[in-house]
């Protein structure tokens, strides 16, 4: 079985609390015709460069039904600013326009497969995933990137077509696990490395 989630398969659940005081489960984004749903931080230098492209990816599709899910599952033993506290005061600092979810007993994280921060998960309307991997192809300087792969993804997607590179390699620094060194990656994850 391999360790991240394969295209077409199901999203997990989660009920995970968000920055601001209210829980939520995967049956909240209902309504959505898309659900992104990717696994960041607060202090990866791959998330901090590529935040405001992934802002404006939200933003541009948020007319189109597509909701954005951001849940941090790092340890904080591993990196104290990945902590709950850190993550309320960067929501309420940056007011990015997707709810942001903390995933301490990383269990979701391991649902998901998820390998690095940032990574991404698009599901369709019946919450099978059709894209997942990288957002930006230069994540931590999108003063050079060339390509937006979430954004062509989505707009694919909505325009009716299939999506024609649905799996990337997610660029960023490795979920940091609880116990675990800093680049840890679980093995059956390490050959799904593109």
């Amino acid at each position: 079985m391999a360790f991240t989630l394969q295209i077409g398969d199901s999203a997990p659940d989660f009920k995970l609390p968000a920055t601001y005081g209210h829980t939520y489960q995967l049956s909240d984004f209902k309504d959505a015709k898309v659900l992104v749903v990717f696994f960041t931080c607060n202090h990866c230098p791959y998330v901090l460069g590529s935040d405001e492209v992934t802002r404006q990816t939200a933003n541009k599709f948020a007319s189109q039904g597509v909701k954005f899910v951001g849940i941090n599952a790092n340890s904080k033993q591993t990196h104290p600013d990945d902590d709950f506290e850190h993550m309320i005061a960067r929501m309420a600092e940056q007011k990015f326009p997707w709810i942001y979810l903390y995933d301490e007993p990383q269990e979701v994280a391991l649902a998901y497969g998820a390998l690095r921060t940032p990574h991404f998960y698009v599901f369709d309307k019946n919450r099978k995933l059709i894209y997942t991997g990288r957002g930006v192809d230069n994540p931590r300087e999108t003063n050079k990137m060339t390509v937006n792969n979430l954004e062509r993804a989505l707009e694919e997607h909505l325009a009716g077509k299939p999506v024609s590179e649905p799996l990337t390699n997610p660029i960023g620094c490795n979920v940091k696990w609880e116990g675990k060194d800093a680049h840890w990656m679980p093995a059956d994850a390490c050959d799904l490395v593109l």
